[in-house]
């Protein structure tokens, strides 16, 4: 792990990773920058699109929606999300969402512990390589870095 060091990100910058084509993740900060302590990230997400539902085993996850709406399923319960709200999954909470809109969406991320960049790493060459992706490879990786694959990606309907 990196020493932590103060750092400014100017806007329009950071570390990038892919999750599905068309989608972006923008990381202002790393778990390495951060003594493992968590990950900052901007993502955009596509119309209609959305991860599978999954949980993660000892991460924290927050979103912050800066744009656009999305369907969040949380463990039972379904809710739709606007730009302003907020939403915080603990570890072992499955959760999925999908962007409702005909536009990207946006969402401020942060995980806690971080390291998430190093799984998008690896999942987004996966998910762009063309073809139907492999899910016993994505069930896999996600096992790999903390996380299960429980179900398929939410409907947008």
């Amino acid at each position: 792990m990196k020493q932590k060091t103060p750092k400014i990100v100017p806007a329009g910058s950071g570390l990038e990773r892919q999750s599905v084509p068309g989608e972006s993740l923008v990381f202002k900060l790393t778990g390495d920058e951060t003594g493992g302590a968590l990950d900052y990230i901007v993502c955009t997400v596509g119309p209609k699109s959305g991860p599978p539902l999954h949980l993660h085993h000892t991460q924290e996850e927050t979103f912050h929606i800066t744009k656009g709406r999305f369907k969040f399923q949380i463990a039972d319960e379904t809710k739709i999300c606007q730009s302003g709200d907020f939403v915080y999954i603990p570890p072992g909470t499955p959760h999925a969402f999908v962007n409702l809109s005909d536009e990207p969406g946006e969402f401020i991320a942060v995980f806690t512990p971080g390291g998430t960049d190093k799984f998008f790493a690896e999942f987004g060459p996966m998910m762009s390589s063309g073809g139907p992706p492999d899910q016993e490879k994505i069930a896999a990786l996600l096992e790999k870095h903390g996380m299960t694959l429980l179900g398929p990606p939410l409907s947008p309907e």
